[in-house]
């Protein structure tokens, strides 16, 4: 039975605070990049390369938890996920290089898959359609503060410790959530509804989301609506604070006012929801944001407007990202209620692949401008928008 009253406010700040734990592992030592490279010697790109560790972990995770959450509930995989994140936070802390420390992200990401899968597959097993969107926003109400406030917090960190004062932070924030998840979550998924985890019957399932050219749409959508997100994570410390002259607290301030954006789309969302459609809304964001993006690859690439017109464009396209991803999964896990948790795992490995790969690009092709940047997100959401335009052009049937 799906949550009321005073319950579903407490269940939306539990999980909302759970999936937070994602964005606060990655954005929290967004401000430490360049000590890092100076620190372990490395170059630009293979410090970016801790992002991609993370959001690849985070990426295929969740493809083996997927299955997992559909066969043993939900439970049971949450708290694993923390446990590992926990141990994962405590070796970065201490990684002599920068290779292990991409690998100790990696760890980082495979707990935290398990976190962003079971949390999508808890809504989808109480809420459907609509009310599955409006549950999402309000998540991300609650999650989406994660990422104004981390480069804050990495920002005071470091100037009361080392860049691997944060990743003890990130123990500790563990240890808290752990708690929580024991002590105020309970299994949502009954035994009755819980599918074999078998190698054929799991390889099945996915076969048949693949075969669902909608729900490939939306993953896809879903998938370069993050990869442009995650473009300006990878991207923004080096942009604005190394191009710009920002300092650490004034990129914060910066990050901050940019994540406005996507808390001002993914709040309006509900509101919206109430006169159009989901798929109305994912093809109104990726038109946003395309549209967003390619006048921010104008700006870097001319210099016209300075840092105004780099700064605009982003806050935009983060509204863009606000708007459409609270949809994209509610559309795509209504369509396939039966396989939640293996559908929540195809469609966030999309998201955090595609953003793995596309984030490295950026350092790839130099840091000497923000054209880099501005290019990667100006590709990745006009792709979404043809998608959208191809895949969303009737009306989506639930299952």
């Amino acid at each position: 039975m799906a949550p009321t009253g005073r319950s579903y406010v407490r269940f939306v700040l539990v999980l909302g605070a759970l999936i937070a734990i994602g964005p606060l592992t990655i954005d929290t030592y967004l401000p430490a990049l360049p000590s890092i490279t100076r620190d372990l010697a490395a170059s630009e790109s293979a410090v970016q390369g801790t992002l991609t560790g993370i959001l690849l972990g985070m990426g295929l995770g969740q493809l083996l938890v997927g299955p997992l959450a559909d066969a043993v509930g939900r439970r049971r995989p949450l708290i694993a996920g923390l446990a590992l994140h926990i141990a994962a936070s405590v070796f970065c802390a201490f990684a002599p290089s920068i290779e292990l420390l991409t690998a100790g992200r990696a760890i980082q990401g495979l707990g935290n898959a398990a976190v962003a899968v079971v949390s999508m597959a808890m809504v989808r097993d109480l809420f459907a359609g609509s009310a599955a969107a409006t549950m999402l926003s309000r998540l991300m109400l609650v999650m989406g503060l994660a990422p104004v406030l981390a480069p804050t917090l990495g920002g005071f960190i470091l100037q009361l410790t080392s860049w691997r004062g944060v990743f003890v932070i990130l123990a500790v924030a563990g240890v808290l959530m752990v708690t929580l998840a024991s002590l105020a979550l309970r299994e949502t998924l009954p035994v009755e509804r819980r599918r074999p985890l078998a190698f054929r019957p799991v390889l099945a399932t996915y076969a048949s989301l693949l075969r669902d050219r909608t729900f490939v749409g939306l993953v896809l959508i879903s998938g370069l609506m993050f990869a442009t997100l995650f473009s300006y994570i990878g991207g923004s410390s080096f942009v604005l604070q190394d191009i710009y002259g920002l300092s650490v607290a004034q990129f914060g301030l910066a990050f901050g006012i940019n994540s406005l954006g996507f808390l001002t789309g993914s709040q309006l969302n509900p509101f919206l929801l109430q006169k159009f459609a989901p798929r109305q809304l994912v093809r109104a964001g990726v038109s946003i944001g395309a549209t967003a993006a390619l006048l921010l690859l104008g700006s870097a690439a001319t210099g016209f407007g300075g840092l105004a017109l780099i700064l605009v464009p982003l806050w935009f396209l983060l509204f863009a990202c606000g708007l459409t991803l609270p949809n994209t999964p509610a559309l795509a896990l209504t369509r396939h209620g039966e396989a939640a948790g293996t559908a929540a795992a195809l469609l966030g490995a999309s998201q955090f692949v595609i953003g793995g790969a596309a984030a490295p690009l950026i350092g790839v092709m130099g840091s000497g401008s923000a054209v880099p940047m501005a290019l990667v997100m100006a590709t990745t959401a006009t792709l979404a928008a043809v998608v959208a335009a191809r895949t969303l052009r009737v009306r989506v049937v639930t299952a």
